[in-house]
């Protein structure tokens, strides 16, 4: 029935058979515009009897991954239902199905759309995409310049950005409180201060770090001195913040996360460093070595003395002084014979031994720790673990969301009783952690289980990796779409569901992003 409908609508009155356009850009170049694509697809599609009935537009998204590109996803979902009212797609290129680092994944694409029974054409490309041996040697070896060509940009912006960082400019993320970003033009001449986010405008321009108000100054060394002087830990720091109504440069309450990360930030004594992590060529976020770290000492002018600042860290490090393997698990035999059972209650109540937490992060759970000293429990506890590795992980992920949307400049509040969100005093946001499940054969699937009492406008849902040590993607799930007290998903999920799934939070982000409008007359 598809080829039937599809052969009468593709064909207008004129005799051109209809067809769809994709265009793609990201930040290459302006050759790579959406409009000059465009240009090159209609004459191609003039001098080939075609007339473009559809255009899909992914601006501004990069083509190493299919994640954040909608109007592709869009696109498939269209011609894989049957939905399509043409029965060609036009592509400037072979790269704007995107430059993957696996060549057959952009091959993928094009067959997909050929099973459903619609081709596939190369506007700018010196070869008809005809399905001859030579057509096909051709696109392998494009696509294959494309992820080279991802591969060697990749190492050119990180070294540009390893030279800025060694010239003493910031790049990127939030200054952070007591300090201010400044921006300053290509003589090093100071202009104006940046807001929360206000990023620069012209590309010469840079940042860097400079003193924020006399207030914040001030409280930052206090925490330090609180820590080192008065030997307060970050919690009793942070009740002592929040008791005087101090507020972080979130406009939020003090947290023991938000407090460390005063103490441990090297920018405060005005070092720049950068590359702690890194996510190159977006296929693996890794936490990288000091030694891989960039660093610039003395780029600021600092606000807390390096002396208090390196008492702070020999705090810290003796504080997390590692007992070796052998020891902690000595200590935890001992427990086992002392009571002949082990609970993470009653490692946490045992005198001189590390807590269950120490143990589950060096040995990757409790279970595992327990198969080391030859202890079986009776029941089977990993839904108790990795429930508590949620609970450690929400208060983290509810603070990255927070902090996403206050960098946008979104009014944030969180109801202490629920959690629940309150963005610019208009949407409710619930944030719901899914733990990963894994059957016997393997196959990975998640619950949703929505907060249908707090009637939230949105649901957060984060699917946690196996073992739930970190977020894998999230999905933007809007109540007036979602009927059901519940919902399951697996590891790939219909076209209807994976439009509200996301790698990053950039999108909520967009969705709490004010806007100025114009009075109508």
């Amino acid at each position: 029935m598809r080829g039937l409908v599809g052969s009468a609508a593709d064909q207008n009155e004129a005799g051109a058979t209809a067809a769809a356009a994709y265009v793609r850009m990201s930040t290459e170049h302006q050759q790579y515009s959406t409009e000059n694509q465009l240009d090159t697809i209609r004459l191609y599609a003039a001098t080939h009897s075609l007339e473009i009935v559809r255009i899909y537009t992914d601006a501004g998204k990069s083509g190493l991954r299919l994640e954040g590109r909608d109007a592709l996803k869009q696109l498939f979902d269209d011609v894989e239902k049957g939905r399509a009212n043409y029965s060609t797609i036009l592509v400037y290129d072979v790269s704007r199905w995107g430059r993957f680092q696996d060549p057959d994944v952009s091959a993928s694409y094009e067959v997909r759309c050929r099973q459903a029974g619609v081709s596939v054409q190369y506007c700018a490309e010196q070869f008809s995409n005809d399905g001859s041996p030579v057509s096909n040697i051709i696109k392998s070896v494009k696509r294959m310049m494309a992820g080279e060509y991802s591969r060697e940009l990749s190492v050119k912006v990180f070294a540009g950005q390893s030279r800025l960082i060694e010239l003493g400019f910031r790049q990127g993320g939030p200054a952070g409180y007591g300090l201010r970003r400044q921006l300053i033009d290509a003589q090093g001449t100071p202009k104006n201060q940046l807001s929360q986010g206000e990023h620069k405008s012209i590309h010469t321009d840079r940042v860097i770090l400079v003193p924020g108000p006399s207030e914040e100054i001030e409280v930052v060394q206090w925490i330090y001195r609180l820590f080192v002087e008065e030997g307060r830990c970050e919690r009793e720091i942070a009740d002592w913040l929040n008791a005087r109504d101090i507020l972080t440069d979130r406009f939020c309450p003090w947290t023991r996360g938000t407090v460390h990360q005063v103490l441990i930030n090297e920018k405060y004594i005005g070092n720049n460093v950068w590359n702690r992590s890194s996510f190159k060529l977006k296929q693996q976020r890794t936490r990288n070595q000091p030694e891989q770290w960039i660093r610039a000492d003395g780029a600021f002018r600092p606000i807390v003395n390096a002396i208090l600042f390196r008492a702070a860290q020999e705090i810290i490090q003796a504080r997390s002084y590692r007992l070796p393997d052998e020891e902690m698990l000595r200590l935890l035999r001992e427990i086992y014979l002392r009571h002949g059972y082990l609970s993470g209650l009653l490692i946490d109540e045992a005198e001189g031994c590390p807590s269950s937490s120490a143990y589950q992060h060096r040995f990757g759970s409790l279970l595992r720790t327990y198969a080391l000293i030859g202890y079986t429990p009776e029941r089977d506890y990993q839904y108790i673990e990795a429930n508590r590795r949620l609970r450690q992980l929400h208060p983290v992920l509810l603070q990255q969301t927070i902090s996403t949307i206050s960098d946008v400049g979104g009014r944030v509040m969180v109801d202490p009783a629920t959690d629940l969100i309150t963005v610019n005093q208009e949407l409710l946001i619930s944030l719901v952690l899914c733990r990963c499940h894994v059957s016997l054969a393997g196959a990975k699937r998640w619950k949703i289980r929505f907060d249908v009492g707090l009637r939230p406008d949105i649901t957060l849902a984060v699917r946690m990796t196996e073992g739930e040590e970190s977020a894998l993607d999230y999905y933007i799930l809007p109540a007036v779409d979602m009927t059901a007290p519940h919902l399951r998903l697996a590891e790939s999920n219909q076209a209807s569901l994976e439009i509200y799934r996301f790698d990053t939070l950039d999108i909520l982000a967009e969705l709490s992003r004010r806007s100025v409008y114009r009075r109508a007359a």
